[in-house]
């Protein structure tokens, strides 16, 4: 493994995300789990159940929910500011065909945290702000509740709130979907 430090005062180069999206065409990561943050190739936490369980669960809800009025996309990539395309456990789109590109524009980004809770707070919550998605949901799964990010404004959320399990949650941009807390986590 090579010491960055000896790189000083090079650095290393950030991808741009039109490579990293030829270099998935061409099969690089074929076997790998990763996501594009900021130009970083970055590894992805495997699926166990306590992690996988919510991501069923609100897949199921929320399909049936929104069919006809949106897209629900699960571990799929989204466009999002700067050279980051990340793969989000669930992305609420708008309806479209996305057969050559994928989606810049989400409704609401939804990462189920189990061992990933500090780079879902302090990583992606500022870059799903500065790519200006409206809502953004932390399933926390070692504490039982959902943290809820709303109004991005210049890289960061201004509403920060925390749902118990035994609070009911709706989206913002669909209010009349609406989620028992103690049912993702059960």
């Amino acid at each position: 493994m090579l010491d960055a430090r000896l790189l000083s005062p090079e650095a290393p180069r950030a991808l741009k995300r039109s490579e990293y999206d030829k270099l998935v065409a061409d099969g690089a990561f074929e076997d790998e789990r990763v996501e594009l943050i900021e130009g970083v190739l970055v590894a992805m936490s495997p699926n166990d159940p306590e992690h996988a369980n919510p991501i069923q669960f609100l897949t199921e809800l929320l399909v049936r929910a929104l069919a006809g009025r949106a897209t629900v996309r699960v571990q799929l990539p989204v466009v999002a500011h700067g050279e980051s395309e990340p793969e989000p456990d669930l992305a609420i789109v708008p309806l479209g065909n996305y057969r050559t590109a994928h989606p810049s524009a989400v409704h609401c980004i939804i990462e189920v945290a189990r061992r990933s809770l500090s780079k879902d707070r302090n990583i992606k919550a500022p870059l799903y702000a500065k790519s200006n998605f409206p809502e953004y949901w932390i399933v926390n799964v070692p504490e039982q509740v959902i943290e809820v990010f709303r109004d991005p404004h210049e890289g960061a959320y201004r509403e920060t709130t925390r749902h118990a399990a035994d609070q009911n949650l709706s989206l913002q941009g669909f209010p009349d979907v609406t989620v028992r807390v103690s049912d993702v986590f059960a």
